[in-house]
């Protein structure tokens, strides 16, 4: 039972009204409600409000109503009746009663029959039944006849399972001496049983070959009479079943295509970079102890292994009984050569005792063997893919010519071999560590022997293999980009193994970006950093050597030149433009330098189709050189160009007939660094050359900026030059029709374009003074005319009212539940603190006590 509720005395009810009155004289607590305007007859019921005792009234009708239906969420029962036909108002309540008074009675009855075993159920075991199989009626199987039922006689069943009652039971027609029948022996018996089943077998036998001779007869006389049988229209008769036959439809078709089709075999799993990586460093690091074992004349035995035969029957499961010890038979000239196999047999077991110990070590490493005899191939097609290696296909070759036995090299053999492991690259390197240490391991190689040592110093130095990896391979990329300049500057440049080494750089590229593009862009900043300083002291720089062309060059192979920004090409394509524009050109060499920017610009401006101006106004200046009448020309020619000079002829032919011996060459790269022209003949045929190839840029630039607005505009100057200026009638017969097509291209693009005007736009009308007047029929509020109208305005106004309302008593109730569960949380995060200080301070009380027991024992010793 509940407290009883107290009594409320005088002092509450004084104490009540005390703190009412103080909140409605608490200027805090009253809010008043102001009127915009004072209408009589109105009164008004909020014009004092009082927010602070409504608020702890809302809150105190939530915690009633909203709170309880929060705890009780998920936690109220709800009973449910499951009795059948409950809520089937079909039925009657007496069919009801009936059909579950049936199920309860089915329901136990089942229960009931779980364990009942009744004689009406029939056992089975393995859908026999028990019955029949406890009558022992099985067919035994004969051994001496397969198609002998197995049927034993009812003597030989009793003689053997019956106990022997049948041996001492009488048989008719056997009597004794005296007269009566006396009972055979277990002897006699035995022998009798035995006679009948060889009869039984003998007669069974007969029946047997008399049927299959009687079927043979039948079927020859079947074939005899079967000529007879067939009539003329047999082949129609055919043809009618034929068609009969339903045709399979196209499904049926690849239903039975599919059974026919190879079933998928399982393949061996994908390796992980890491995982090839280590497989790539150990092969290498075998290949490189087995080269050096060779260089010191010990012998490498050969690792490739001969398939032994493998009969059918073999089972494949590693079993040998007697090895090969058995002489093999064989069968010559009529006679068995046992003898001669034996004598090789004991010569091999005599051979075999000296290569004992060379047994043990191949047996025991099978696994390894077979590994190096594949990888000296898979080493030659990684490189080969990667460097073009032709030259290590040749050394593996000889590397793989290895003797089996010390017993049959030579003292010579043995020096020739370490000669020639001696003059073979090894297999394994270590990273450099500075740009000297790289130079000095690939000076005094070739360029294939070069790729294949930088392969290798990749693969030993895989990121995956150590920690320190990463960053050895980072500074090989800035190493390898030196001595890529340093190979350009060389006389003669050795270009044929710089476009080899840039396989390697790719490669270095694809694993580490970032350190590639920091590279690549101090290259860059540096060479233009450098052209600026010259430009501010002299006012003009020269051209980019060759190895600044070859960064260049190198920086459109590595990086995407498309993007709209790019840390790498971005400052490449402004530095070509910068060389385009203050580099003068003052000699053939400068020409030559001048056309590489310019078709490395092209390059870069492939795929997005940037317009360049740089590049357009480097060309026209190159056509201008090779104009010979400078005079009001129609055009002009902006920096580093000229319009008249010393230089402004370098390009002008001193004899027009050398145009008959030209042929089209490439210009070399190496005539950026130094040009040798002898005769007079070969000026003018580089000159040719260089203005083909000027033309060739400018009919790749016209199929270029094609769709551009300005096409017409940008092309004009070059279309006046070639037309009216450049002697085209002494050039070539190649150069006339390059002419011919790039006029054909800019003028089959030129597109007349309408003038500017202004839009056209309605006339403003002048301002009028006069007033405009506007009717106005409705003052105030705009009401409905009839009464449905004011109803239906009511109600909107009231749902409208009703809406915001419930919406902030929605806001309101999500704001209490969020404060009701945020004190949840933190009460149960209290009683944690609580329960784990507790427990704190019961095991310091324990380690106290189990301390001063300790101190205490240690004072009694």
């Amino acid at each position: 039972m509940g407290k009883p509720p107290k009594k409320k005395n005088l002092a509450d009810k004084v104490r009540k009204t005390k703190t009412s009155t103080e909140i409605k004289n608490n200027p805090f607590e009253v809010k008043i409600n102001r009127k915009k305007f004072d209408i009589l007859g109105r009164k008004s019921k909020h014009d004092v409000g009082l927010p602070g005792v409504s608020r702890s009234k809302a809150i105190n009708k939530r915690k009633e109503t909203l709170l309880k239906e929060y705890k009780t969420k998920d936690k109220a029962n709800k009973f449910i009746d499951k009795r059948f036909g409950e809520y089937d108002t079909k039925m009657d309540p007496e069919e009801k009663i009936l059909q579950r008074f049936s199920m309860e009675r089915q329901r136990t009855q089942d229960k009931k029959d779980m364990y009942n075993l009744n004689e009406e159920e029939e056992l089975t075991h393995y859908g026999q039944s028990l019955s029949e199989m406890e009558k022992l009626n099985d067919m035994v199987d004969s051994d001496d006849d397969a198609d002998e039922k197995g049927v034993l006689s009812a003597e030989l069943t009793a003689s053997h399972f019956g106990g022997g009652g049948l041996l001492r039971r009488k048989t008719q027609g056997e009597k004794d001496n005296g007269g009566n029948q006396r009972a055979k022996s277990r002897q006699e018996l035995i022998e009798e049983l035995i006679l009948k089943s060889k009869q039984e077998k003998r007669e069974r036998q007969n029946q047997k070959e008399e049927s299959q001779v009687l079927t043979e007869k039948l079927d020859q006389d079947w074939k005899s009479i079967q000529g007879l049988l067939a009539h003329k229209n047999a082949p129609k008769a055919d043809r009618l079943e034929e068609e009969d036959k339903p045709k399979l439809d196209e499904y049926d078709m690849m239903v039975r295509e599919l059974g026919f089709e190879m079933k998928a075999q399982p393949s061996e799993k994908m390796k992980t970079p890491e995982e090839v990586a280590r497989e790539e460093r150990e092969r290498l690091q075998k290949l490189e102890a087995d080269r050096l074992r060779r260089m010191m004349g010990d012998v490498v035995e050969d690792c490739t292994k001969t398939q032994a035969h493998m009969s059918a029957d073999d089972l494949n499961d590693g079993f040998i009984l007697d090895g090969d010890e058995k002489p093999t038979l064989a069968y010559q000239d009529g006679k068995w050569n046992i003898n001669e196999e034996g004598a090789k047999i004991e010569g091999d077991d005599d051979e075999e005792g000296g290569e004992g110990e060379s047994g043990e070590e191949e047996s025991g490493g099978e696994e390894e063997e077979e590994g190096s005899g594949e990888d000296s191939h898979s080493d030659l097609d990684s490189e080969q893919e990667s460097e073009g290696g032709e030259e290590e296909e040749e050394e593996e070759g000889e590397k793989d010519e290895v003797p089996a036995t010390k017993s049959q090299l030579s003292e010579e053999e043995r020096k020739a071999q370490a000669e020639a492991a001696k003059a073979e690259l090894p297999y394994t390197f270590k990273a450099p560590e500075s740009y000297s240490d790289l130079k000095g391991l690939l000076q005094g190689h070739p360029a294939d022997h070069q790729c294949i040592i930088l392969a290798r110093t990749q693969k030993c130095n895989h990121p995956s293999l150590a920690v320190g990896n990463k960053l050895k391979l980072q500074k090989l990329f800035g190493f390898l980009l030196e001595y890529v300049g340093e190979l350009a500057s060389r006389s003669p440049p050795e270009l044929s193994t710089i476009d080899k080494m840039i396989t390697q750089l790719y490669g270095l590229c694809q694993l580490f970006p970032e350190a590639a593009s920091k590279a690549m862009q101090t290259t860059l900043v540096d060479s233009a950093h450098r052209m600026e300083d010259v430009l501010e002291v002299k006012g003009r720089a020269a051209f980019p050597q060759l190895d600044m062309l070859i960064y260049l060059k190198i920086t459109a192979l590595l990086f995407p030149t498309s993007d709209f920004r790019h840390p790498v090409t971005t400052p490449a394509l402004l530095y070509i433009s910068q060389a385009l524009t203050k580099c003068p050109v003052m000699s053939l060499e400068d020409v030559t330098s001048g056309l590489v920017l310019c078709c490395l610009a092209v390059e870069y401006v492939s795929f997005s189709k940037r317009f360049c101006p740089e590049l357009i106004n480097f060309l026209l200046g190159v056509l201008h050189l090779a104009v010979q009448d400078k005079t009001s020309t129609g055009y002009s020619v902006v920096p580093p160009f000229r319009q008249n000079g010393k230089v402004s002829d370098l390009l002008v032919l001193s004899d027009p007939e050398s145009s008959q011996t030209w042929s089209k060459k490439t210009l070399p790269l190496s005539a950026t660094q130094t040009l040798t022209l002898t005769t007079d003949l070969d000026t003018d045929h580089y000159r040719l050359s260089a203005v083909a190839t000027c033309m060739d840029l400018l009919k790749h630039c016209s199929s270029l900026y094609r769709e551009l607005t300005s096409y017409s505009h940008i092309f004009q100057p070059i279309t006046t030059l070639l037309s009216k200026h450049l002697p085209i009638k002494t050039y070539p017969a190649a150069l006339q029709d390059l002419h011919g097509e790039i006029l054909a291209t800019i003028s089959g693009s030129l597109t007349s374009r309408p003038l500017l005007v202004f839009q056209k736009k309605k006339p403003i009308p002048l301002k009028l003074f006069t007033p405009k007047i506007v009717e106005v029929l409705d003052y105030g509020k705009k009401r409905g005319n009839t009464k449905e109208e004011r109803e239906k305005e009511r109600l909107n106004h009231k749902y409208k009212k009703e809406f915001k309302g419930a919406l902030r008593e929605i806001r309101k109730d999500t704001r209490f539940l969020a404060r009701e569960k945020l004190n949840e949380v933190m009460g149960r995060d209290a009683e944690r603190k609580r329960k784990v200080k507790e427990l704190f301070g019961s095991l310091a009380t324990q380690e106290g006590e189990w301390k001063a027991l300790k101190r205490r024992k240690n004072s009694r010793h």
